[in-house]
């Protein structure tokens, strides 16, 4: 089931990355996305939850309300026939690939980025360690541009962060740290320790937002660029473990 509805009193992303996470949190919903510029919400939920409970859920400073739209259709899977749920599953793998272009075409970049660097070299630790001081610069560079909606978003998933809110904040800055650090080879295994620590902690919180079924914004990008919380972020994260798992060995 899902159903659209009208919020008033946003005025920023933090704004906006709140409510989602409260209307998230609302037993029964299984999935909210939030717009801040069309003031609206989408939730998916399991049955039919009256708005009040959504209200009672949310600071006072926000108003929500049901819209009436041709989005508020009931969907289940006892409903249809297999084409159209086939159809309905090709659609949605569609939209979930289309959501993760951005991120797909930073990797890339930093894939190339990394190859023409090393390409005339013989031993490839070195593009490793480029590839691990390119990501973290990027991708700390996408949090930084909304220091203050990025806190928020990362709270909703990262289990330090949610029992040291400071945490989120100079997370961005770790992670421009860390990569300042294996792209000018200062201190390398300090920088593959602490890479294993930070993403080993959110790799938890992932993993148990996926097992959870819960779909979320992920803030591996920050929140200028809106991502979903999927087997992507999951993987992405698991690389980078992988290839500082594997520096280590070769360096100690």
């Amino acid at each position: 089931m899902k159903h659209t509805y009208h919020i008033q009193g946003m005025t920023c992303n933090g704004c906006r990355t709140s409510v989602e996470q409260k209307l998230s949190e609302v037993s029964g919903v299984t999935n909210a996305s939030v717009n801040l510029e069309k003031e609206e919400a989408i939730i998916q939920m399991q049955g039919h939850i009256d708005a009040a409970i959504f209200q009672k859920a949310l600071p006072e400073k926000y108003t929500i309300s049901e819209k009436k739209s041709e989005q508020n259709v009931f969907a289940s899977t006892g409903n249809g026939n297999d084409e159209d749920n086939v159809f309905s599953k090709a659609e949605t793998e569609k939209s979930k690939l289309q959501q993760l272009k951005p991120l797909l075409i930073i990797l890339g970049y930093i894939a190339i980025a990394t190859v023409l660097l090393n390409y005339q070299r013989e031993n490839w630790n070195s593009a490793m360690l480029d590839f691990m001081g390119l990501f973290f610069i990027v991708f700390s560079f996408f949090k930084i541009l909304d220091l203050k909606g990025f806190p928020d978003s990362f709270r909703m998933y990262d289990p330090l962060a949610k029992i040291v809110p400071a945490y989120a904040w100079v997370y961005p800055f770790i992670e421009t740290a860390l990569g300042l650090m294996f792209l000018m080879r200062f201190e390398i295994p300090i920088a593959l320790i602490a890479t294993l620590i930070i993403l080993g902690i959110t790799t938890v919180g992932v993993t148990k937002i996926l097992l959870d079924k819960k779909s979320i914004q992920c803030a591996c990008l920050g929140t200028a660029l809106k991502l979903p919380m999927t087997e992507a972020t999951f993987i992405e994260n698991t690389i980078m473990i992988v290839m500082a798992l594997v520096m280590l060995t070769r360096i100690l």
